[in-house]
Formats: structure tokens, sequence, C-alpha cells
């Protein structure tokens, strides 16, 4: 069955692609000969209002030919725009989940994985990889449509005009000295921003779980206006940005009408007069309607900066370890023990947590992580699966390293991210069909719930389910997992006591062939299973 969440085909992508290139550069054409024709009409009306020409001057054809060129500007770039962001929308698909996996194994996103979870670091990384997705619609298309217009430009003034070239092309090299000071500049300038805005979430979420004893101590207002002072910070780097952004814009500007001018003014020294004009004006005009694309440089300058800084980022978290490297395809087929005699327990940050444990996991037998909040259960489930530490366990195959370990895992949180998107998309089991997915939901006692919404193709929210059903869908999520380890975080909570016993009875049965590992608070045992006490 094909789901509807399979990506484009390349070759799909490709072809779009390309298409969006032939729009691009038919767009830029109709502008140019537009602005080009429009001039030439106007002067052969002129000179042959002067003459008995006038008489028998035909109209009509320039005067067509004005409008097809302003129709075509017009149906190539609403055509250039459709098929350049079905193009990037396609290639994001494909691209946000090679980065995402790329994170995943990523040693600095499995050592801090949990600062992933926080809203504000979220949100820089989704930012990044925005700036990554549509740096070809920004920043690469324009630019090689825009150098090809200055290039057939070029060649076509050493044609008619070889005296203008002079003056274009310091207009030309004017221009380019100030998109590189604006490179220069700009990128320390977008780096500021960056790291200002980040300083200054990271210092109101300090002190915001304290307001109540700041308050009290007043201090709260000095500790406020420091973490708002680095926030006024990123903005006055950012007006910077801008700043430098007007004054390439400036110069870019001075490059259409300086070169139309210097075409004529060549022309006018070379002895062209009357109708030997006509031609030159048309070059002229075609230079100002290229002028217009060139005022775009800016932009796409910092639509490049911004794309480098972004890569930089995500390869500093998704940069692979010597450890890990490879190690995913040589992952076990099927994982039915786990043991390590001597494990040490650590932190999300590295720090140890209390006593070495003896860990021995078996397929059939679950093992419940029983102990108060704060002790380290969530931790520990992160680092069965291979997400915290460089520990090896040991397998019927021999020794597992982490990477090994989370291509066989399935973790399960207590805190369900619930995607704002259908169902189907939400339960991660592309390629199994409706009725094994809605077997999952009868099996959580969610599928009435979900009937209500639309169905699997219904669109849902974090907001759209309460607590519990979101963790009912987290569940459904583990009951369709093909993984052999399968972890599953306060499977129960948010959910009756009666209904989570009833649920987790069933998805044990389901997992009887698998490892299961989970942690509780509101089951200290079950039937034929191990508790682990911490």
């Amino acid at each position: 069955m094909t789901s509807h969440t399979a990506m484009p085909e390349r070759r799909d992508t490709a072809t779009l692609w390309r298409l969006t290139i032939l729009l691009g550069a038919a767009g830029l054409a109709c502008a140019i000969l537009l602005g080009g024709l429009s001039a030439w009409f106007l002067g052969s009306v002129a000179i042959a209002g002067l003459s008995a020409a006038a008489l028998t001057f035909n109209f009509h054809v320039p005067a067509a030919f004005v409008r097809l060129f302003a129709l075509g500007r017009t149906a190539t770039r609403y055509g250039e725009r459709l098929l350049g962001h079905k193009a990037a929308l396609a290639d994001q698909t494909s691209r946000r989940i090679a980065l995402f996996g790329a994170l995943a194994h990523g040693p600095a996103a499995r050592s801090a994985g949990w600062q992933l979870a926080d809203p504000a670091r979220l949100a820089d990384y989704l930012d990044d990889v925005e700036d990554l997705d549509f740096a070809t619609l920004r920043t690469d298309l324009p630019a090689r449509l825009l150098l090809a217009g200055l290039t057939v430009a070029v060649v076509a003034t050493a044609v008619l005009a070889p005296l203008a070239l002079a003056p274009i092309a310091l207009l030309i090299g004017v221009m380019g000295l100030g998109l590189r000071r604006l490179l220069r500049e700009g990128e320390a300038c977008w780096q500021a921003v960056r790291d200002r805005r980040r300083q200054g979430a990271e210092a109101f979420g300090r002190i915001l779980p304290s307001v109540v004893p700041l308050q009290a101590e007043g201090a709260w207002p000095g500790r406020c206006a420091a973490a708002l002072d680095l926030f006024s910070q990123a903005e006055d780097a950012l007006a910077a940005l801008r700043l430098a952004q007007a004054r390439t814009d400036a110069l870019a500007f001075l490059l259409g009408p300086g070169a139309a001018v210097s075409v004529m003014a060549a022309a006018w020294i070379a002895g062209a007069r009357g109708a030997e004009l006509l031609v030159p004006a048309f070059l002229a005009f075609a230079w100002l309607a290229l002028g217009e694309a060139v005022q775009s440089v800016s932009r796409m300058a910092v639509a490049a900066l911004r794309r480098k800084t972004a890569q930089a980022e995500i390869d500093s978290w998704a940069a692979p370890d010597e450890v890990g490297t490879g190690a995913a395809a040589f992952a076990p087929a099927h994982m039915t023990h786990l043991h390590r005699h001597s494990l040490r327990r650590r932190a999300p940050d590295g720090r140890p947590l209390g006593d070495p444990l003896f860990i021995e996991l078996k397929a059939g037998r679950p093992t419940l992580l029983i102990g108060p909040s704060g002790v380290g259960k969530t931790s520990l489930l992160k680092q069965i699966a291979g997400w915290i530490g460089d520990d090896a366990l040991t397998g019927q195959a021999g020794p597992l390293c982490p990477a090994q370990r989370a291509a066989s895992a399935m973790l399960c949180p207590h805190d369900a991210a619930i995607l704002a998107d259908t169902v189907r998309a939400n339960l991660f089991a592309q390629g199994r069909c409706d009725a094994e997915l809605w077997q999952a939901l009868e099996a959580v006692e969610l599928a009435g719930r979900i009937q209500e919404a639309g169905g699997l193709d219904g669109w849902i929210t974090q907001d759209a389910l309460s607590l519990g059903e979101a963790q009912r869908l987290n569940l459904a999520r583990a009951w369709l997992s093909d993984k052999s380890l399968v972890l599953l975080d306060e499977p129960t909570e948010h959910l009756d006591p009666l209904q989570g016993r009833r649920i987790l009875t069933r998805l044990l049965e389901r997992l009887s062939d698998r490892i299961v590992v989970l942690s509780s608070h509101g089951v200290a045992e079950w039937p034929g299973s191990v508790t682990l006490r911490l």
C-alpha cells in the first residue's frame, strides 16, 4: 500500500528544478526584452512621427510583442514560484529526514538530547533546517539567473557599444566590493544575533522559575534588565546587518541607470544618430530592467551566509563519532538478550548517578525500573537505548555499542510529542496497512476518539489531544514498532489505573518476543517481570 507520506523520487525533483530554472530564465528574458522593446518602440514612433514614414509605420507588431513579453513575464514568474516551491518542499522532506537521522546518531545530540526538548533549542534547530531548505530558492536559483543575464548583457554591450564596457565594469566592481563587505560584516552580525538571542533565552530560562524569591530580594529588575539587554544587543546586530544590506542595495541600484547612460553615451560618441540610436536604446533599457534583478543581490548574500551558519551549527550536532560511524549498519537483526555486569549510570550531561548496576535484559521478560522521581529512571532508559554515554552492552552476538543499540531501539518517552499532521503520520508506521493501524488504536482504546477526529487522515496537533490521549497514541507507536528493544518511560502516566493496566497488558503480550524495559511510579510489579529498584 502506498503511503501518503511517500517522498518524491529524485528524478521528479530534478525535473521540477530544471523547469523552474527554465521558467526563471524565460521570465528574466521577458523582463529585459520588455524594457528594451518598449524603449525601441517609443523611439521608433518618435522618429517616424517626424517624417513621411509615419504614414506607413506599422505599430501593431511591436505593440503586440510588448503585450506578449508583459504577459510572459507575469506567467513565468508565477510558474517559477509554483514549481520552485514545489521542488523545494519535495527536497525539504528528504533533507529533513537525512538531517534528523544524522542528528539522532550524532554524539553531541545523544549526550544532550534533553536540550532538544527545550522549545527554544528546538526552535533554533528548526530555523537552521529552514535556512538550508530554502537556500536554493533564495540564493542559488536567483544568483544563477542573474549571472546569466549579466553575461548576456555584457556580451551585447561589447558588440553594440564597446566604449560602455569600462564604466559598466567599474560599476560592477564597486558593487562587488560592497557585496564582499556585506558578506564579511554580515557573517559577524548574524552570528551575534544568534548568540545574543540564545543567551537572552537562557538568561530568562534561569530566572523565570525564581521570580518570587528574586522579587523578595529586590534582584528581579536587574536580572530581568540584563536578560532583556541581550535581546536588545541582538536587535542592534540585526539593525547593523540591515544597514549593510541597504548600502549594498544602493550600490546595486546604480548599475542599471549607470549602464543605460553609459550605453547611450558610448553610442552617441561613436556617431550614432536618429534611427541608429534605436538598437543602443534597446540595450540601455534592457540594462535598466536587469538592474531591478540586481537589487536583490543583498538578500541573496544574507540567505547564503545564513545557510553557511546553519550548516555549521547542524554539523556540530550531527558530526559522527569514531564509535558510532557505520555501527548502525551492523546492528543485530533481532536482539533477545542484553547484559552488563557493572553499568555506570549517567545523567544526560555525563555526570555519574548512583552505584554501578548489574543489568540483564531478556526477551519475553519485562524489566521494571522502580524508584522515586529524580533518581534517573529516564536517563537509564536513554543509556540502554544508546542515547547517553558510550557503554557497550553484551548481546547474544557480542558487545553492542550505543549506535548499534539505537538502531534497534524504540524509546517511548512519557511526554508524548504530537506532530501537527495526520494521525497516520503521527503513528510513525509507514507502509503499515489501515487495518494494522486501527488494530493498534483499538488496543490502546483510542479508536473512537480518532474516528471523531476524522480517521487516520484527520489532522491533529499537540493541543488537540488530552495528556491521556497523547499517551495512548504514544503507546500505539510502540505497538506498531518492529524494533527488538522497546523502552517505555512511565507508560501508564496520565491514564486511569484500570485503563492503564488493560492497555499495558495488551502491549506486553504484543511485545512478548522483544526486550522490554519500562519505568513506572504506579506499577510496582508485573507477572513474569523482573524489578530493578534504583
